[in-house]
């Protein structure tokens, strides 16, 4: 969601940058989405817009995980959702590695962000900065990837930071979504927003401020009524910007549902639409009904605009926030 403030935070994190991160955390590559069922999903997505789909059945990857030598298979597409691509990654049964550790703690969903470093000395050079940092390697692989060696980097920061930071070294150049901006924001949801904040500062990442959102009349949960305050917090990353969330535990609202079904982790991803309820009919005709709508400002005027969290939370464990800004 956005709210009223949301210019003048954004300005403010724009002018918080630190100069010691390196650049290219400025610019999302892609999301490790981990599900137990690719099969079951991509349908559904592919109707809901994802285009671009390569499939990578039997992918080997070897590496480590905390430390430990290991192979790892698993069954791999990628897809774009307008300017995002999405890397939906199913372990094999039975492994033991990072992958599966994440279904078995949070089900389905978004394991990691991704930042493309451009060479493997790069990638080298922020494991150290990282490991300076108290931040450790969770798990590095390696796999043939449309026949090149791709390395993946995924730093243990999800105890704290509430998602895996990780890194992708693709020789060459990985692809690169053409969509227009589509995908405004990834939200994480949170119990406690300014240690998450404090966390990612001292990583070297712009921190944010918490901004109490107060009820509104025209808030639904479900089709009803809904009356609820929470905090919120925006930190700007280049194009894209991280939205944490801080909700309370009643009345029930759509944060709350999702820390009691998956623990803290990326709850949503926010995408624009011109058209609202166009937008959230062809997500309702395939079964995804408005999960909590709301807006911010003065609706039809400037700086304001309303929402819709779609329930698509049972294809992958993540809910789409259809936005209209005026």
């Amino acid at each position: 969601m956005k709210l009223l403030h949301y210019l003048a935070v954004v300005g403010f994190l724009l002018g918080t940058c630190h100069a010691q991160l390196p650049e290219y955390y400025q610019t999302i590559n892609r999301v490790t989405w981990i599900t137990q069922n690719i099969d079951a999903i991509l349908p559904t997505w592919r109707a809901l817009g994802m285009t671009d789909i390569h499939k990578y059945p039997n992918v080997k990857a070897i590496g480590k995980d905390h430390g430990k030598p290991m192979t790892i298979y698993t069954w791999q597409v990628t897809g774009r959702l307008g300017n995002l691509t999405v890397n939906f990654v199913q372990p094999a049964e039975g492994q033991l590695n990072s992958y599966s550790d994440f279904l078995g703690t949070h089900r389905d969903g978004i394991f990691s962000v991704v930042h493309e470093v451009p060479t493997r000395e790069a990638m080298d050079q922020e494991i150290q900065r990282m490991a300076n940092l108290g931040v450790s390697v969770l798990q590095q692989v390696t796999s043939e990837i449309d026949h090149t060696p791709v390395t993946y980097t995924y730093f243990d920061t999800e105890p704290q930071g509430k998602y895996v930071l990780g890194l992708v070294y693709w020789p060459g150049g990985a692809p690169k979504p053409l969509e227009q901006i589509t995908v405004s924001h990834i939200a994480p949801d949170v119990r406690d927003a300014a240690a998450v904040s404090a966390f990612w500062q001292k990583l070297g990442f712009p921190g944010f401020e918490l901004e109490h959102a107060m009820p509104r009349d025209d808030s639904r949960y479900r089709g009803k009524p809904l009356s609820l305050a929470f905090d919120v917090g925006f930190q700007r990353m280049g194009s894209m910007s991280y939205e944490y969330i801080q909700p309370p535990s009643s009345p029930a609202n759509v944060y709350e549902d999702f820390l009691k079904l998956h623990g803290e982790g990326i709850q949503h991803i926010g995408m624009l639409v011109n058209d609202l309820p166009k937008a959230t009919a062809v997500y309702e005709k395939l079964g995804f009904p408005v999960w909590q709508a709301g807006a911010w400002g003065d609706v039809g005027k400037p700086n304001s605009g309303q929402y819709n969290y779609m329930d698509t939370d049972k294809v992958g464990g993540v809910s789409v926030e259809l936005i209209h800004a005026y």
